[in-house]
């Protein structure tokens, strides 16, 4: 029972981290539970897919399929407080305002968003948008079981960052954010690629695993450029992954249903 008891307190840790939705009892906090709620991590973005989901399609059946798309949209960045789009604002703030690793570091920690970040931010919503519209107008029951894997995917693929790439502590810790930057067991892992294996379920085409390497070689891309430029990652560098690996995880599923 202790054990069951201890991964609902991961679970709700890792879902009180990155989402707006309230947890009805009281759970201790540490360092060492925020590292362990890692393995978790995946399956919020599951729960997060699967209202996306809900919510597009039951949008639709009162609108038509763009505002629907961005009442989704909507929805998204009210459940999860825009915890990820706050890491890509300032990812973009500090890498592109940014030179040496003290600057950018110095910017990233900055609470004001710049224009960096203000173009950055729309052009991604952007492309989200017509990607989702282009998916939604081939086949809209896919289009949402895309979402839910799109969501759980996302937040595996940062999640890894964790494995291969080194955390960089913060120039300001007093403003650093709380987060899991020690890696686990490999059998966390494995909990955390369930989630994966659980929405590839909801949309059963081996394609996906194309768009799937694609958004992982994204990760592999940004983890490339955050090593050169900082030395490893921080929490809104791994905000900024889940962002772009998402939106690449639906132009590699265009890229697939349009030409296989």
């Amino acid at each position: 029972m202790k054990g069951i008891k201890n991964e609902l307190i991961y679970f709700a840790t890792a879902l009180m981290f990155f989402t707006r939705i309230p947890v009805p009892f009281t759970i201790p906090y540490s360092g060492e539970i925020m590292n362990k709620s890692q393995k978790y991590f995946a399956w919020v973005g599951l729960l997060v897919g699967l209202v996306n989901a809900v919510v597009l399609y039951l949008s639709y059946q009162l609108f038509n399929l763009d505002i629907a798309i961005v009442l989704m949209m909507i929805s998204s960045v009210l459940l999860t407080g825009a915890f990820h789009e706050d890491g890509f604002t300032d990812v973009c703030d500090s890498f592109g305002g940014g030179y040496g690793k003290e600057k950018i570091l110095t910017i990233m920690k900055d609470s004001r968003v710049g224009a960096y970040g203000a173009v950055g931010i729309i052009l991604l919503f952007a492309l989200k948008f017509f990607s989702i519209q282009a998916l939604g107008t081939i086949d809209l029951f896919k289009t949402l079981g895309l979402i839910v894997l799109a969501h759980t995917a996302s937040r595996f693929i940062a999640g890894t960052m964790i494995y291969t790439h080194r955390y960089v502590t913060d120039i300001d810790v007093s403003k650093s954010k709380p987060l899991a930057n020690k890696p686990l067991d490999g059998s966390a892992l494995v909990v955390s690629f369930i989630s994966v294996l659980a929405s590839f379920l909801l949309i059963p085409d081996w394609r996906l695993i194309l768009a799937f390497a694609l958004a992982y070689l994204g990760k592999i891309c940004m983890g490339w450029y955050f090593k050169k430029h900082i030395g490893g990652y921080t929490g809104d560098c791994l905000g900024s992954v889940q962002q772009v690996t998402e939106v690449l995880f639906y132009l590699g599923a265009m890229i697939v249903w349009k030409f296989m």
